[in-house]
């Protein structure tokens, strides 16, 4: 596994990170038993970066975490945590909270159900409209400074939230979605980045499984993409035709679909960590084989082809999610 710097300030992290959501949430049903399996494979395997968010399962993701990592020593890897995520009973989403009073309160309960004395990377899920920036990243700092958290990170916010953060105190990275058929970080936001010296952590880096190679069936009940616009009927065969073009050169070059769209992310930029949202092991092997994918400057061509920039058909969420984005506002 090779061990990437991430971004100027942050720690040294594996090259894949594992994105463990659907674990809990969004996803329809997981088991526990392959969930703990993959996490500890993971690991073993040689992956440091485990990332999660406190609103994932409400709070069931992180004691899953916690009870995978117990007996692990704490410096073989690193939890990336999002906070702030408001949701009811019924599973629906409320809002965010960023305030800092806020943070703190977030913070405490994270740490006691993954059991852990710091959280080595601590982003706002999404930048909170009613609190500036600032005073949110203070917040964090306050707790960079007790010891309670390692680095500072945000999630999906443009250019001009991450210069206001930065000026407040170092930023290692931004998670954002980032694949094939999601490049709209490639006009600004990136570059952006690139400048300050801050790290991606891409999420999504399959499409939640659109170009994984093996997306064959209507989502279930509980399945976030049964809401998705590009799994939606109109949309999903326009993707999945994309999908099957990758595959030609995927089966050309040896490599499944999902291993070549992934080994293109990396491609991007040693300054990208991808996050593999893998729920079972198999799954996981899979993935992980993209690391030994090398992609030449003519599969890259090739691939840029079949699968051009601004090809999906759909946006990645459904219009009220959208507009909870500060990194799609031009």
């Amino acid at each position: 596994m090779e061990i990437l710097q991430l971004g100027k300030a942050g720690p040294r992290v594996s090259a894949f990170g594992l994105g463990c959501m659907g674990m809990s949430d969004l996803y329809g049903p997981s088991d526990r038993s392959e969930s703990i399996a993959t996490l500890h494979a993971a690991l073993e395997a040689g992956v440091t970066l485990l990332d999660t968010g406190d609103f994932y399962g409400m709070g069931h993701n992180e004691m899953l975490i916690g009870e995978a990592v117990k007996n692990v020593p704490r410096d073989r890897f690193q939890v990336s945590v999002k906070f702030g995520g408001l949701r009811d009973p019924a599973n629906g989403w409320l809002g965010f909270d960023s305030r800092p009073m806020a943070v703190k309160n977030f913070l405490a309960y994270t740490l006691r159900r993954l059991g852990l004395d710091y959280i080595d990377i601590y982003r706002p899920a999404r930048l909170d409209p009613m609190v500036p920036i600032e005073e949110t990243v203070g917040a964090i700092a306050d707790m960079v400074k007790a010891g309670f958290v390692r680095h500072i990170s945000l999630s999906e916010v443009g250019a001009e939230t991450l210069r206001r953060a930065s000026a407040v105190h170092p930023i290692v990275d931004l998670q954002i979605e980032y694949s094939l058929i999601s490049r709209g970080i490639e006009d600004m936001i990136l570059p952006t980045c690139r400048e300050l010296g801050i790290g991606i952590t891409a999420y999504g880096v399959l499409s939640r499984g659109l170009i994984s190679g093996h997306w064959q069936k209507p989502a279930g009940a509980g399945d976030f993409r049964s809401h998705s616009p590009r799994f939606q009927e109109g949309n999903v065969e326009k993707n999945l035709a994309l999908v099957e073009q990758l595959r030609v050169l995927a089966q050309a070059k040896g490599v499944s679909v999902a291993q070549i769209a992934i080994a293109w992310v990396t491609a991007q930029g040693k300054d990208i960590v991808p996050l593999i949202g893998a729920r079972r092991r198999d799954r996981l092997k899979e993935a992980l084989g993209a690391l030994d994918v090398a992609l030449t400057a003519e599969d890259l061509a090739a691939i840029e082809r079949v699968v051009p920039k601004g090809a999906a058909a759909g946006t990645r969420y459904a219009a009220e999610q959208m507009a909870m984005l500060d990194s799609e506002r031009v």
